[in-house]
């Protein structure tokens, strides 16, 4: 068995939403870091001190990098000045639900053919989700044909993707729960786990695997989780309909089974982002690839598709004038990002507007982004004031934590009252839900002394 040498330096081919925000946490632990990217504007960005894409502390940790990392455009000059190669680029999904392996094999090649002139060990890593057996299949052919090396003496493969979310992707990458690696040999998984256990600020649990494992893992993970999504947005539909329900208080319950857990347990609206609305579809084709089934994956994805179109019904439920506007606040797909992609508020708008119901709209982060894709058929406000002033009825789409903060004072101006529906039981308040014309995604009806006294005699009369 031979033992790798320490990784110094590594190249990271990609400085997009992940591959920055690593890159700078690579730098941060000491690395010294070379990142890639075909476009000038972000490698000039990381040149110059500057995060290229929106991250939460993105910012602070390339400045804790002490001129550590650095960028180019060039992948040939970056491998032959690293150790290990990080490869972080997208794998959109194909018409067919798989994900493309294009920019993937492009990047692989590039590095392949960097390794032919540099000798020593050298450690290949692809992070970007692919389908199981891309790894052992398409990408190791295209590595060691490019780079005329065979896997295992001096190249090493893994496929090591992140569990981490836009918005949380430094916290996240720094405080994993599992770190999954792929790994072609042991030598391979020992020095990516070593990269892992410097980074890492906790002690995750590393599992360690065949690529076809790690590839099939990845997905399965995410498409329990929105299963588990799925499941609370069910209860918290059935809440809505039961008078004194409360979605929290039963998921609350839920999750105290420890068989269960508490996490993506809050029902609210469907999910969204880059991964969890593909991930679903890729597993199910990749079951049909094996022969195999996957009728609950696509029955999640199905079900999570209609989320917006039984939120579009609530709302038209509370709209007594053709001519009101709904104001729905929240484009992102989720707070400390500026990513529409698959947003819930997003397609609200997009649905609404089409059907002819006034629009306007408003988010922190991704007004220019969704302006991009709504175009005129919406209005668009600057400030939180400015969206509820227009507004007739409002509808919390997406829990940033300035929307907490709506008052009586706000949703009374201009003379008239608005309805605000909650997707996310953002307002706490208690005198605001009781004097406002409230309705919360997962709470039921208000009971009156009246309901109770009925149902109390209903029981009785059961029992006697």
């Amino acid at each position: 068995m031979h033992e790798s040498s320490p990784v110094e330096r590594i190249a990271v081919i990609g400085l997009g939403k992940l591959g920055s925000p690593i890159a700078a946490c690579l730098a941060a632990a000491g690395y010294t870091v070379i990142g890639v990217d075909a476009d000038p504007a972000k490698v000039e960005a990381i040149n110059s001190g500057r995060a290229p894409v929106r991250e939460t502390d993105l910012d602070a940790m390339i400045t804790r990098g002490e001129g550590r990392l650095s960028a180019t455009t060039e992948i040939d000059r970056a491998v032959e000045e690293a150790d290990a190669t990080f490869i972080m680029v997208p794998t959109p999904s194909d018409p067919d639900g798989r994900f493309s392996l294009k920019s993937v094999l492009a990047a692989v090649r590039a590095a392949g053919r960097a390794l032919r002139a540099r000798r020593g060990y050298h450690l290949v890593s692809v992070c970007s989700t692919v389908m199981p057996g891309a790894t052992g299949g398409e990408i190791r052919e295209a590595l060691q044909l490019a780079s005329g090396r065979r896997i295992g003496e001096s190249l090493g493969l893994c496929y090591s993707p992140e569990f981490i979310a836009l918005g949380s992707v430094i916290r996240d990458y720094l405080h994993p729960d599992m770190v999954l690696i792929g790994e072609s040999d042991r030598r391979a998984g020992d020095a990516l786990e070593r990269i892992y256990r410097t980074v890492c600020r906790n002690e995750p649990m590393v599992q360690r695997m065949s690529f076809i494992n790690a590839e099939l893992t990845k997905i399965a993970v995410n498409s329990y989780i929105t299963t588990k999504i799925t499941f609370a947005n069910m209860i918290a539909g059935i809440c809505q309909h039961l008078p004194g329900a409360d979605v929290d208080v039963v998921t609350g319950a839920l999750g105290c089974d420890s068989r269960i857990g508490r996490k993506y347990l809050k029902g609210a609206v469907g999910y969204g982002g880059p991964c969890f609305p593909r991930d679903n579809v890729a597993l199910a084709r990749a079951a049909d690839l094996a022969a195999a089934g996957a009728d609950l994956a696509r029955t999640v994805d199905a079900v999570n598709r209609q989320e917006v179109r039984r939120l579009a019904d609530l709302v038209r439920t509370h709209l007594t004038d053709s001519q009101h506007t709904v104001g729905v606040l929240g484009l992102s797909y989720k707070p400390h990002t500026d990513v529409i992609e698959q947003s819930q508020g997003l397609l609200l708008t997009q649905l609404l507007a089409s059907e002819g119901v006034p629009v306007i709209a408003h988010d922190p982060a991704a007004l220019e982004n969704a302006r991009g894709v709504l175009g005129d058929d919406v209005r668009f406000a600057a400030t939180l004031e400015a969206c509820v002033e227009a507004a007739d009825v409002l509808v919390i789409a997406t829990p940033w934590p300035q929307y907490a903060g709506l008052t009586l004072s706000m949703l009374s101006g201009a003379g008239r009252r608005r309805r605000v529906i909650d997707c996310w039981r953002c307002i706490e308040d208690p005198v605001l839900r009781e004097s406002a014309d409230y309705i919360a995604i997962g709470l039921g009806p208000r009971e009156t002394a009246a309901d109770v006294e009925i149902r109390v005699n209903a029981a009785s009369l059961q029992v006697a």
